[in-house]
């Protein structure tokens, strides 16, 4: 199935959809095969970035993704969210310059964490930011409460690369928090819909957020609606991870 018509066309993204925690707090069940209306999460954020030019799902191979999607883990497993972009961004970056073609990447990238079931409203919000003007240049999610979410955000892809860099020369990725690795961006916050960037830590946080730990029979490529990229991605033929 293709995506339903977008009414905010002219912003060009690559996206990092990070999926790769331990979940101890859930007993080790991936956020990513939880369930809310007979979706994963990892569909839910998947279809949350529909429009991007080329996705990366950061996290253990999540066994099937849809065409195009490519999938890799940061180094070493379960090293955060830093790391996990940066394990992202050097996927986009080769997929751009693999097979011997150069391909200009996108001017920014969303990032997103996968627990957030209702994250599509948020992503819709900070993209009608980015298009209100071209003097917006990166923007990260605030909640009704005032909390900033940096997992789901859209940030400029050079300067997003040129902070990991730096950080890595530090050797300060693994464990390292997001928000320092973003201080060095200019960052607008956005007030995004109630309980849009609401995520999912705890069982008692699933049982709030109407989610569940049932695991479908079907792959997020099987399912009406679900997140296909844009042609110009399928035709390179790229294989999922």
């Amino acid at each position: 199935m293709e995506f339903d018509a977008l009414e905010l066309d002219t912003v060009e993204f690559d996206a990092v959809i990070l999926a790769g925690g331990r979940s101890s707090r859930l007993g080790g069940s991936p956020k990513s095969a939880l369930v809310l209306g007979g979706r994963t999460l990892l569909e839910r954020a998947l279809q949350a970035a529909k429009g991007a030019g080329a996705i990366v799902v950061v996290g253990p191979d999540p066994g099937s993704l849809p065409a195009g999607v490519l999938n890799c883990r940061e180094e070493p497993p379960f090293a955060g969210p830093a790391a996990a972009i940066a394990a992202g961004l050097a996927a986009l970056a080769a997929h751009h310059s693999g097979d011997g073609r150069t391909v200009r990447a996108p001017r920014l990238t969303l990032v997103l964490a996968c627990d957030m079931p209702r994250v599509d409203a948020a992503v819709t919000a900070l993209r009608a930011a980015l298009d209100a003007g071209p003097e917006v240049g990166a923007v990260m999610a605030v909640s009704a409460d005032g909390r900033r979410q940096p997992l789901a955000g859209f940030y400029g892809t050079a300067a997003l690369q040129h902070s990991v860099a730096e950080a890595a020369e530090r050797g300060g990725l693994a464990d390292a928090s997001v928000f320092s690795l973003l201080a060095s961006l200019d960052v607008r916050g956005i007030l995004v819909p109630s309980g849009s960037t609401d995520d999912v830590d705890t069982w008692d946080d699933a049982a709030a957020l109407g989610v569940s730990g049932r695991i479908p029979d079907h792959g997020p490529d099987e399912r009406s609606g679900a997140p296909r990229l844009k042609p110009t991605l399928e035709a390179n033929g790229e294989e999922p991870g």
